[in-house]
């Protein structure tokens, strides 16, 4: 089954190409689809010609992500952040989750690419809790098979938590999710730029309230408030 990449971008020209570099070096083969939400499309500009199916689009990750699955050819999906590094077998072990048959789709343990004891905290946590729940975040590389994601209706258009609400109805849908004991090393920018303690509580404290009821369009004013100035 032919396996499509879909990596949604806004302002990653600096790290576009590696992305795609390591990908190729696993598998040439793999289809590349990067969609840019920017106007301007600044990252586009930046990937070394012929590297990647390029495709514009209005910003707002399930937009992208969506747009992206139009254009992708693949029956087997991947949903991968540009800062986020797949294993070495990574899609060695899609293919091979996804022709058991029994799963429509799954993700990866989580590693974050930074040193100190808070990192494996966040990140035993993570993978605890997918591993519980079957709903992993985008960070973890969700993969599906085409037509599940063609029958749930694909990614919603909401600011916020859109990978939870698709894990969350492919489960309610009867379809069971697999995750992958590999993980994926993901960056640590996000942690770094806004603090680890305040980046973590405000990450834990939305999917919480999100569970709860609260709709992800206050949740997306409430994390734009709380983001730290010096994250931009």
């Amino acid at each position: 089954m032919r396996i499509s990449v879909i990596i949604p971008v806004l302002g990653e020209e600096a790290i576009i190409n590696g992305a795609i570099d390591r990908i190729r070096a696993m598998d040439g083969a793999i289809e590349i689809v990067v969609v840019d939400g920017d106007p301007q499309g600044r990252t586009l500009k930046a990937v070394t010609p012929d590297r990647a199916l390029l495709v514009a689009c209005e910003a707002g990750r399930g937009r992208q992500m969506n747009r992206g699955v139009r254009a992708a050819g693949g029956e087997i999906l991947v949903f991968l952040h540009a800062d986020t590094e797949l294993p070495a077998n990574a899609f060695r072990s899609i293919s091979s989750v996804v022709l058991k048959g029994r799963f429509a789709g799954g993700a990866f343990d989580l590693a974050i690419d930074a040193k100190g004891p808070i990192f494996r905290v966040i990140e035993w946590v993570a993978s605890f809790r997918s591993r519980l729940t079957r709903i992993p975040y985008g960070d973890q590389a969700i993969f599906l098979r085409r037509d599940r994601f063609i029958r749930i209706g694909g990614y919603r258009d909401i600011p916020l938590m859109e990978d939870v609400d698709l894990m969350r109805r492919l489960r309610a849908g009867g379809d069971r999710i697999f995750i992958i004991h590999e993980k994926v090393k993901t960056s640590a920018r996000r942690w770094e730029q806004e603090g680890v303690l305040r980046c973590t509580a405000r990450n834990w404290a939305i999917m919480l309230l999100y569970l709860l009821g609260v709709p992800p369009e206050r949740l997306a004013r409430w994390y734009a408030s709380f983001r730290s100035p010096s994250a931009g």
